[in-house]
């Protein structure tokens, strides 16, 4: 029997979870959020850092525990933003040292698909679509494999720059799906796969021509100019080109390693037109669909220590005299990770 705390800080939230022997006691999270303009990694840091003692001790009080029975601590080693990331391996390393616990560094990437298992999925090829992060993962070989992934830019951050460009705050998401909803019109817009990877930079930059060719920055009468592009038309056009695009890819995936269950990961896949054209994907391909509670989609710290109880459990961690050879790992890749439990 074991409780791990686990501790998420890669980029705007800063989370603490709680497990005790694969359930949930309890998953407590801030974010970092604009009215305008996006994601500065110091203001995110300095966030962090002012909400870690809160969520902390909120999250003990949800689980119902004092921090004396914490077994293990464990955190997100990378990747993410180096600010961000020094303020969650700071506050594991000050607690780890307070209650005498080891600390264990968790792949952030790998947590998102291990709590996948919640659902029920087993052996998944995971649609991992996040902010800085676009990768179609599958286990292969003693390693989680990316057979697909971006070639410039994640999706959740091509999206919020999309919405930074329109005027609209950090993080973008959920106001262009919003906005999507009362699209009509299917924009042509450039669809661009390489085999299983996919590039956004390029419908980025053409997402911005068409918002300063004389469209408004909103759905009102009054154009500024010629041609004149509704906001929620290049919404609703966006949606229906990338995720089509991410479709494709995670297909590809099943084709290719022969596994019949897709699981989706990460904060972009908490959207409702993504979901469902997996979905619709999977039923034709008489493919198993599996997709976590939004709470586990988004970044947060229970992800962290259900991958930190399985590490743990595998005597896969570092003991409180020894923590000074740990750090962050802001460019660590999903398949630099060995997985010696499976």
């Amino acid at each position: 029997m074991s409780i791990i705390l686990g501790i998420e800080s890669t980029a705007h939230t800063f989370g603490i979870g709680i497990v005790k022997n694969g359930k949930i006691l309890s998953n407590i999270k801030s974010s970092f959020t604009t009215e305008k303009g996006g994601l500065i990694p110091l203001e995110v840091a300095k966030h962090h850092r002012e909400n870690k003692e809160r969520i902390y001790f909120e999250s003990l009080e949800k689980a119902g525990i004092s921090e004396e029975k914490i077994d293990a601590i464990a955190f997100s080693q990378g990747p993410g933003l180096a600010p961000c990331l020094l303020e969650g391996i700071k506050f594991a390393k000050e607690i780890s040292l307070k209650l005498k616990k080891p600390i264990i560094p968790v792949n952030h990437c790998v947590a998102h698909l291990e709590i996948g298992q919640i659902t029920g999925a087993r052996d998944p090829v995971m649609l991992y679509a996040s902010g800085a992060n676009t990768q179609v993962i599958a286990y292969a070989s003693g390693k989680y494999r990316v057979f697909g992934e971006t070639l410039d830019i994640g999706v959740g951050n091509f999206i919020d720059t999309f919405a930074r460009y329109a005027g609209i705050g950090f993080p973008g998401g959920p106001a262009i799906e919003k906005l999507s909803l009362t699209g009509k019109t299917l924009i042509e817009l450039p669809y661009t796969i390489k085999g299983m990877d996919c590039a956004f930079s390029g419908i980025l930059t053409n997402l911005k021509q068409k918002l300063e060719s004389g469209s408004p920055r909103d759905d009102s009468d009054e154009p500024s100019g010629e041609p004149n592009y509704k906001l929620s038309d290049l919404a609703y056009s966006m949606q229906e080109v990338v995720f089509a695009m991410l479709v494709e890819t995670a297909e590809r995936a099943l084709a290719h390693t022969g596994k019949n269950e897709l699981l989706l990961g990460g904060g972009v896949a908490c959207n409702s037109r993504l979901q469902e054209m997996c979905k619709i994907m999977c039923d034709e391909r008489g493919a198993k669909f599996f997709v976590p509670s939004n709470d586990l989609l988004t970044d947060n710290g229970s992800m962290i220590a259900y991958l930190g109880e399985i590490l743990f459990k595998n005597r896969d961690f570092i003991l409180a005299k020894d923590i000074d050879k740990v750090d962050i790992a802001p460019r660590q890749r999903t398949d630099d990770v060995e997985i010696k439990y499976k």
